[in-house]
């Protein structure tokens, strides 16, 4: 398992490197134009050209990829051409705003999937075809839509929770608490969808099996044999889908930020998008696909977990 989950890593590290070096290569073809961006129409050609020299956009472009992989290995994302500020620090503010929304998202997403999908493969009837029903409306509807209809039904007209802002737990636990509600909820019914469906699907796999009619036939109570058995041999598959709804949810809260106006990892790559910021746009970058790697580890030690095979 060590083994296995060490290939994984180095596989990872290889996916980092080579999303990284296609991002660079993509937003490299600006070239001077982030200058004249910078320096504005009314700057003359020399001020354009110095500017270029001073961000080493004149090089050639195999130069500039070498000084900024350098640098990165070194942990040092460089620094804003626009403000001049810290990536890493910029990262360090906003990401965790963004994660705050992802991760309750995700935790939420989990817990109702598994009670709408247990309860739907357990009792079948109208409550399966609801949730069928429900689950193709909550994978069509696309997130900023949901963001939009609870930002103005539950923060304008009932103004139960607010609509902007985010206020950080140090400052008041209760007020992060609700700040983050809206968008969370906005990420998590797309997720909870897809997931209730797999967890739906798996279980009812699984409740036909032979050794589930075996501890059944034992005398094992159904709530026993459901809950510490069953669901946890139709887990697997289920958190293969929560685990791609990570990334989903994390390309998502890009929009839903900018609806409930937060100041997360997606407006700074939104902005820095519209300005052609290269050193913002590589860091934003880098740290998503390293999470997105992080997880996959994560599923690969659950799996391990939940699974005694695959141990082996």
């Amino acid at each position: 398992m060590a083994l296995f989950l060490l290939r994984r890593l180095v596989a990872g590290v290889v996916m980092v490197f080579v999303v990284a070096t296609g991002t660079f290569g993509l937003l490299s073809l600006a070239g001077t134009e982030v200058a004249r961006n910078i320096v504005g129409e009314t700057g003359t050609q020399e001020q354009v050209a110095a500017k270029a020299h001073e961000l080493g956009l004149d090089q050639p472009l195999i130069v500039q990829y070498g000084h900024w992989l350098g640098n990165t290995v070194r942990g040092d994302l460089g620094r804003s051409w626009f403000t001049g500020a810290s990536v890493g620090q910029s990262l360090a503010t906003t990401l965790p705003v963004t994660m705050s929304i992802v991760i309750a998202g995700l935790l939420l997403s989990a817990v109702v999937s598994v009670a709408l999908g247990a309860t739907a493969a357990l009792r079948g009837g109208w409550i399966d075809r609801i949730l069928q029903v429900g689950a193709v409306l909550g994978t069509a509807l696309p997130s900023f839509l949901i963001a939009l209809v609870l930002a103005v039904v539950v923060a304008v007209k009932l103004r139960l929770l607010p609509a902007t802002g985010y206020v950080t737990p140090t400052l008041s636990a209760a007020e992060w608490l609700g700040s983050i509600t809206l968008p969370a909820l906005s990420l998590a019914i797309a997720a909870t969808a897809a997931t209730a469906m797999q967890v739906r699907g798996s279980l009812i796999d699984v409740l036909q099996t032979d050794f589930v009619r075996t501890l059944r036939s034992r005398g094992l109570g159904k709530g026993s044999v459901v809950f510490r058995h069953a669901l946890r041999n139709a887990a697997p598959p289920a958190l293969t889908v929560l685990a791609l709804q990570f990334i989903g949810l994390i390309g998502g809260a890009v929009v839903v930020e900018k609806v409930f106006g937060l100041p997360g990892i997606g407006s700074l790559a939104n902005s820095a998008t519209t300005q052609g910021d290269l050193p913002v746009l590589l860091g934003t970058v880098t740290v998503t696909v390293a999470l997105v790697v992080l997880v996959n580890l994560l599923l690969d030690i659950a799996y391990g977990w939940l699974n005694p095979k695959v141990r082996v």
